[in-house]
């Protein structure tokens, strides 16, 4: 099947199959629907309203955001309920605030400092504002985050409880590290201690009158591997919108899932190197290499025919600023991808390639019939 106005589209730029959207949206709703907990879509993988509301089945309903700007972004459209999911710095309360008045929504945010802890509460005392605040658990992955039983998760509680303007409503662990190891069993344990480490935490509350603690867990694996999510509040995932050759890598979905491309031109031929060079580089393509570590040889994406989206059994083997290089053993493909032709790489993590771009064609019926716009920057 050929798609009738791809050549109209200017490369590299951003493919989004709707119909694969759609699909992979509505599986995470049933799934979060079996585990009996409520599904939070992680928006920083779309940056994207139309995106979210198609997550939330077409509703303005709970969203995950990585930034301010997306917090903006997304409570200018009419999101009510958005969950800040980086640790908050105190010079950014002020904007916050603005943003949860300006928009009449609550921006919940999260910490892992006693510092940030204090500097919540003196703001909201001084300015009359109420900040849901979540503390930030480590459950394994070493980025962020305290130990459940770190004493200063308790001395955290115990300092919004002495608060009248704001409290703690819960907390909050991300399983990053689940995104490491193919081993199923691997990713059922990461899964099943990211959510008894959120359950430990919580005992801590009982003690300074936090009644029904928000416990909020995430990543797209723990989502899909994890044994049973009793008592867990909410689930935060993102990259099961897109999929990517990562989690292909890892058989968390199968290539076809793979809702994003990126199209791109063919611009040259280097018959001394057998190359054939694409438009699509560092900046279209992003650097990630991820999911070679399971799939060998990936590269930086997989080369795809530009209509049916078949593997063509090419990688994008070097990539600069704005070229990609692909290697060929056969020059049979010079005449088979002509300069000017077009093809479509499948990329290794859908987050980072589409941060590099401003908006999605959006493929429907064979046609691009849309086109929708990302919010990028902080």
């Amino acid at each position: 099947m050929k798609i009738s106005n791809l050549e109209e589209l200017n490369t590299p730029c951003l493919i989004l199959d709707k119909t694969l959207l759609e699909k992979n949206c509505s599986l995470a709703r049933k799934k979060c629907a079996e585990l009996k907990t409520i599904l939070r879509p992680h928006v920083k993988t779309p940056k994207s309203i139309e995106v979210a509301k198609i997550a939330l089945d077409n509703e303005v309903g709970p969203i995950t955001v990585s930034t301010l700007d997306e917090a903006e972004y997304f409570a200018t459209s009419g999101f009510k309920d958005i969950l800040y999911a980086v640790c908050i710095i105190p010079k950014k309360l002020a904007r916050l605030d603005f943003l949860q008045k300006k928009h009449d929504c609550v921006i919940r945010i999260i910490i892992d400092s006693i510092l940030v802890a204090k500097a919540i509460v003196d703001y909201s005392n001084s300015h009359s504002t109420r900040f849901e605040t979540l503390i930030e658990i480590d459950c394994g992955e070493g980025r962020s985050g305290l130990y459940f039983e770190d004493k200063k998760v308790v001395e955290i509680s115990k300092i919004f409880s002495e608060c009248n303007k704001t409290n703690l409503v819960g907390v909050l662990t991300h399983a990053g590290h689940s995104y490491t190891t193919d081993n199923k069993v691997e990713i059922l344990s990461i899964a099943n201690k990211e959510r008894d480490d959120a359950l430990a935490a919580v005992k801590y509350f009982s003690n300074f009158n936090h009644n029904n603690p928000i416990i909020s867990i995430g990543s797209t694996p723990t989502m899909l591997f994890a044994s049973h999510l009793n008592d867990i509040s909410e689930v935060r995932a993102g990259i099961y919108m897109f999929w990517d050759l990562a989690q292909v890598s890892r058989g968390i979905c199968k290539i076809e899932d793979i809702a994003v491309t990126v199209l791109a031109s063919v611009i040259g031929h280097n018959h001394q190197k057998n190359k054939i060079i694409i438009d699509a580089g560092a900046l279209a393509l992003s650097k990630d290499f991820s999911a070679n570590k399971f799939m060998p040889e990936v590269g930086y994406g997989l080369v795809c025919d530009p209509n049916s989206v078949n593997v063509l059994g090419l990688t994008i083997s070097e990539i600069h600023q704005e070229h990609g290089s692909i290697n060929i053993s056969n020059v049979d493909w010079f005449n088979k991808l002509p300069i000017g032709s077009l093809v479509r790489i499948l990329p290794n993590h859908s987050c980072l390639t589409c941060a590099g771009h401003s908006s999605y064609n959006i493929l429907e019926n064979n046609m691009i019939t849309d086109s929708w716009e990302r919010i990028n920057g902080w």
